[in-house]
């Protein structure tokens, strides 16, 4: 069975890989830290202690520091280390530098991060491996930072790929060599594997992926549930998610058309606001905002009105900002007496939120 899912698919796909990104901008901005244990995490002396690292360059890597780590025990493994607290501001505005070089390239993108996103390439004509390095490139020349790439047939083994050659490089994973590459994976390589997980393989002596490749279905789903079900595919190169791009996406949002029409002020402000978090909701599942809300209204004669506000940067997530925008255009546009059948409110212009919702612990 897996064979033949190998066997047809053809897809091309890459995950780029900005390297220690937050670290990289920081030391090519002030290039006196290219020397130093640089940790872009606030001082945990000027914290209490408090905090956790967002990333760190290779020099403190190799002292054993790494994301997510406690910012005091960064502190007590790098004593002398130099502590930044992020700028997000700038690596968003690099980070959009970036996306722009994906988009030069193709159209089906799927951003995870500031640093990071799927490509689609199976519609280019030009060699895969080819495109990566033009990419890494043009990334290099416009940025000075330098990033790496997973070449694959889909996107578990691009993202592997993209983490296997760090800093600055290319690995290409193809059908004929990708069980040899995840033969030799050490177990902790896997996608979804942490600490607890890879202690439950040590005890049972499975050190890298042809050991885990001997493994049943069945025991690894007894052991490990759906992530034994995971892993199971995983140590094969069995991938089935596509690149989730969101070109014909147009507009998000709702309208509710009302059994018994609404003549209060305190009725149409409910209804907006719920309105509001449907449109939220959504909107925070696909990972988009946008620049333009749109208002519908419809009154018992079946006169339909429509506004729309548009700003020059997306707007917020926030039901408050919402609610309010559409009550002003209500009053603006409704007297009263009034009789409403209908409410909507969609948000269209939209827009990847991996550059507007960037949160970090």
């Amino acid at each position: 069975m897996t064979d033949f899912l190998i066997a047809n698919d053809a897809r091309k796909i890459l995950h780029v890989d900005l390297d220690a990104f937050y670290a990289q901008v920081e030391m090519r901005d002030n290039p006196e830290l290219r020397t130093k244990a640089l940790i872009i995490s606030r001082d945990p002396e000027e914290t209490g202690g408090h905090g956790v690292v967002a990333t760190a360059n290779y020099i403190a890597r190799n002292l054993g520091i790494h994301s997510a780590m406690r910012a005091a025990e960064a502190k007590r493994l790098a004593p002398n280390g130099v502590f930044l607290t992020p700028n997000f501001s700038k690596y968003k505005i690099v980070s959009q530098q970036i996306h722009e070089i994906f988009h030069n390239f193709t159209d089906k993108v799927e951003p995870v991060a500031f640093d990071e996103a799927y490509l689609d390439i199976t519609d280019l004509n030009q060699p895969s491996a080819q495109i990566a390095a033009e990419i890494r490139h043009e990334i290099l020349r416009a940025t000075r930072l330098t990033s790496s790439i997973g070449v694959s047939h889909n996107k578990l083994l691009a993202k592997l790929g993209s983490e296997f050659n760090k800093p600055n490089g290319v690995t290409v994973i193809t059908p004929e060599n990708m069980l040899l590459f995840l033969d030799e994976l050490s177990i902790g390589e896997f996608r979804g594997v942490g600490k607890k997980t890879r202690e439950k393989f040590e005890a049972l002596d499975i050190e890298n992926g042809a050991q885990l490749r001997v493994m049943s279905y069945e025991k690894l789903r007894g052991l490990f549930g759906k992530m034994g079900e995971n892993l199971y595919w995983q140590a094969r190169g069995v991938h089935f998610g596509e690149v989730k791009w969101q070109r014909q996406q147009q507009s998000i949002g709702k309208e509710e058309t009302f059994d018994q029409m609404l003549h209060r002020e305190f009725d149409i402000q409910e209804e907006f606001k719920k309105l509001a978090v449907s449109m939220i909701k959504t909107m925070r599942t696909r990972h988009l905002v946008g620049r333009t809300l749109n208002i519908k209204i419809r009154d018992a004669n079946f006169v339909t009105t429509t506004r729309a506000t548009t700003h020059e940067k997306p707007w917020p997530l926030s039901e408050e900002a919402f609610v309010q925008n559409a009550q002003v255009i209500f009053d603006e546009l409704i007297e009263a007496p009034f009789s409403i059948r209908l409410l909507g409110m969609s948000m269209s212009n939209l827009q990847s939120s991996a550059f507007e919702e960037m949160t970090l612990f």
